[in-house]
């Protein structure tokens, strides 16, 4: 019997997600929805059609998560969102990130080590574009399905600053030292079938159904004897958890300096002017 904890003040109601399908659903906050059914658990990201997060919503995803490894009725997550783009990574414009940068990254990436921590298989639906952040997100789970016109992004030196949310450690051990390189000293995007060909996505979903797919995939994951699931993930994981939270403290000293330089000053205020960067190496 599937059952889901929800979280205090939360009611849960049934939801038909598919046709001949029945589920318990939640909704943890207006940001964040949580389905679970079948042994699949759905977090669904709400903030479209960006979906740009911050401290809040990445907490939400860890509390959520962590919950689910609890839950027997969870076998694999899949890890999506609503709108044209999965995840366009922080929100700059606003909130505590605006304030005080650099104390809302420290917040946010102490939450953000906790979802390496989940023992929980997940899968990345990826649609529209995965950037900077939001690439490093998609990069926490263990599979991503992505669609031809995906686009995932590494954009942290056109934006002035270090890479962050792990990427030093989970990029180049998914596509190889030279391709992360790449990606993250051009910028350039790459798109759904390069992803799959260079080991960044696993699987190429039809237009429009990459939700379909990361079910199909998670389907089969929650086939297999979830003990054996775990304990199979957790060996091939071996201290990746540890290795991010090293990464993560030295990609928040390398970001503090980079967020003073005039250089970071301008190309986030070009980011969200949508204008080229002139920088000038200062």
């Amino acid at each position: 019997m599937t059952r889901l904890r929800a979280a205090r003040g939360v009611g849960t109601e049934l939801v038909a997600v598919c046709p001949g399908r029945l589920v318990v659903s939640a909704d943890n906050s207006a940001d964040l929805s949580v389905t679970v059914g079948e042994g699949v658990a759905l977090l669904e990201m709400c903030r479209p059609p960006a979906n740009h997060f911050d401290e809040l919503l990445i907490g939400r995803l860890v509390d959520a998560a962590v919950g689910l490894d609890d839950d027997p009725g969870c076998r694999v997550i899949v890890l999506a969102s609503r709108g044209k783009h999965f995840c366009a990574g922080a929100d700059f414009g606003g909130g505590d990130f605006a304030r005080d940068q650099v104390a809302a990254a420290e917040r946010l990436y102490r939450r953000a080590a906790e979802l390496f921590e989940v023992r929980t298989p997940m899968i990345a639906a990826v649609q529209g574009t995965a950037v900077g952040g939001g690439l490093g997100l998609a990069c926490v789970a263990d599979f991503r399905v992505a669609e031809a016109s995906t686009r995932f992004v590494a954009n942290f030196a056109r934006l002035g600053f270090h890479q962050g949310f792990g990427l030093s450690v989970t990029l180049p051990e998914l596509v190889g030292r030279q391709a992360a390189t790449d990606m993250l000293l051009t910028g350039r995007r790459i798109g759904g079938e390069e992803a799959v060909r260079i080991g960044l996505a696993d699987r190429l979903a039809e237009p429009g159904r990459v939700r379909e797919a990361a079910g199909e995939l998670a389907a089969r994951v929650a086939a297999s004897a979830p003990l054996a699931v775990r304990s199979i993930r957790a060996t091939l994981r071996g201290d990746l958890p540890a290795r991010v939270r090293r990464a993560l403290d030295h990609e928040l000293a390398e970001q503090k300096i980079l967020w003073a330089t005039r250089d970071s000053a301008e190309g986030i205020e070009a980011s969200l002017q949508r204008r080229t960067p002139e920088f000038l190496g200062e």
